[in-house]
């Protein structure tokens, strides 16, 4: 759904000039649909005083509601921060903050929960607009102090605190990196508390965001809140070619979507035999190179001979053989046990209740019949007579050229080259065989 931050004012476009259709819901990561918030509480029961406040990116954090204060999705407040204060967007309120903080926080202790102070005046957002525009110039600046020390280390992000008093410094690095001195350097230059925070990097793409291989925006900067471990044999169970370049993400690491459909993958493959046993025939012993699990087959190739090719065989089949091996017999060849694949090709026919897409060939084909037997573009009087030659169709034989194309009244009984041209038309029909007659008055009629 497209966020409401977006909609034009007075023709200007606000918020991530999308205008309401960016997939992430919001102008901010991890945007949450509050599917509680039209459910009325029991009688006497107070709202939950608990609140999730957004900041910048996927950060998020629990603030308690200590004043009573009315707020809803969507406001912007001020809340407590050692030192100083911060600014923030509510994102969910209610019942819903109850199950948030089960879920992310079971041990979570809202005694410990710091306060929202007031709900942000316009000098509170003005300074949070400045935080926000100087982010991007202090992290280049930072970035020049690391490489002058030659500190092996990536700062990838920058986020200030609201009232402008500290910025933290987000930073991937392979090992453990001394940043003493980077430290002072950058109190320094940019007159402000600096904090680092080490990120791996999954995270750093959830903050930095991007378009996938899909096509779509990331997973981790849109809806994904966990990152679990993802590891190779996910990729061989789904019988993926272990290629660095089409498994790894934005992030240099194996995709997270190899782990969406690896359940299913699991619970298939118990369906088949181990693929690790080979098949002994009495051509040669056969070894497993893939499986479909969708077309239920296990392909097979001889050893020593790659002129045979693959053989697909079913699970049953496989077993069969398996057990002829066990009793200590063996098969003439595997091609006998090949299984049939059939493949229902689907019906490309009127497949959503729509015309066909080939409904104008059969017309096409009739004019283009009908051109090639008519000569293409020329008049079929001109083909059927023999005459390769296309005269102008109100030519008149008397008429002098120097007179333009104006045609000449003629006296008497001569007839014009309109009428002669009608006439000679109505003798040349295709149902009638007779030759064109000429003009008795003198004037030939031009062929």
């Amino acid at each position: 759904m497209g966020c409401s931050n977006c909609s034009s004012d007075g023709g200007t476009p606000r918020g991530c000039k999308n205008n309401g259709t960016c997939s992430s819901g919001g102008c901010n990561k991890l945007e949450v649909f509050d599917w509680l918030s039209n459910i009325m509480l029991p009688t006497g029961q107070t709202p939950y005083d608990i609140v999730e406040v957004r900041f910048k990116n996927s950060r998020k954090g629990f603030y308690r509601n200590a004043k009573g204060i009315g707020l809803s999705v969507g406001d912007v407040v001020v809340v407590e921060t050692s030192p100083g204060h911060d600014v923030g967007v509510v994102s969910v309120t209610g019942e819903l903050a109850r199950i948030q903080i089960k879920k992310k926080s079971p041990g979570f202790k809202p005694l410990e929960a710091k306060k929202i102070m007031r709900i942000a005046e316009q000098e509170d957002i003005d300074k949070w607009i400045k935080a926000r525009s100087l982010e991007k110039e202090v992290m280049y600046q930072s970035r020049t102090l690391a490489v002058n020390l030659n500190l092996e280390m990536k700062i990838s992000d920058v986020e200030y605190q609201g009232d402008l008093s500290k910025a933290t410094f987000y930073y991937t690095a392979e090992g453990r990196v001394d940043f003493r001195q980077l430290i002072k350097d950058m109190a320094d230059k940019f007159r402000i508390r600096i904090e680092m925070r080490q990120i791996g990097s999954r995270q750093e793409a959830s903050r930095l965001g991007g378009i996938g291989s899909c096509g779509r925006e990331l997973c981790c900067s849109t809806w994904l809140t966990d990152f679990r471990s993802v590891s190779t044999s996910a990729a061989r169970y789904q019988q993926l070619s272990l290629n660095p370049q089409k498994l790894a993400g934005q992030c240099g690491k194996l995709k997270c979507c190899l782990n969406y459909e690896l359940d299913m993958y699991l619970d298939a493959v118990k369906a088949f035999p181990k693929a690790d046993t080979k098949l002994h025939t009495e051509k040669g012993a056969a070894y497993h190179i893939k499986t479909d699990v969708f077309r239920k087959q296990m392909w097979y190739a001889y050893e020593g001979d790659s002129a045979s090719g693959l053989v697909p065989l079913n699970p049953e089949r496989v077993r069969e053989i398996m057990k002829m091996n066990q009793d200590g017999k063996k098969p003439k060849e595997l091609n006998e046990y090949v299984a049939e694949v059939k493949i229902k090709e689907p019906d490309y026919e009127n497949v959503v209740g729509q015309d066909s897409l080939n409904r104008f060939e059969h017309a096409f084909k009739k004019n283009k019949n009908k051109k090639k037997k008519t000569g293409g573009n020329r008049p079929a009087e001109a083909v059927k007579s023999g005459d390769n030659t296309q005269q102008p169709k109100a030519a008149n034989p008397n008429q002098n050229s120097n007179q333009g194309h104006r045609p000449q009244a003629n006296s008497g009984n001569q007839t014009t080259s309109e009428n002669t041209n009608n006439q000679q038309r109505r003798n040349k029909r295709p149902n009638n065989r007779r030759r064109p007659n000429q003009n008795n008055s003198g004037n030939e009629s031009p062929q």
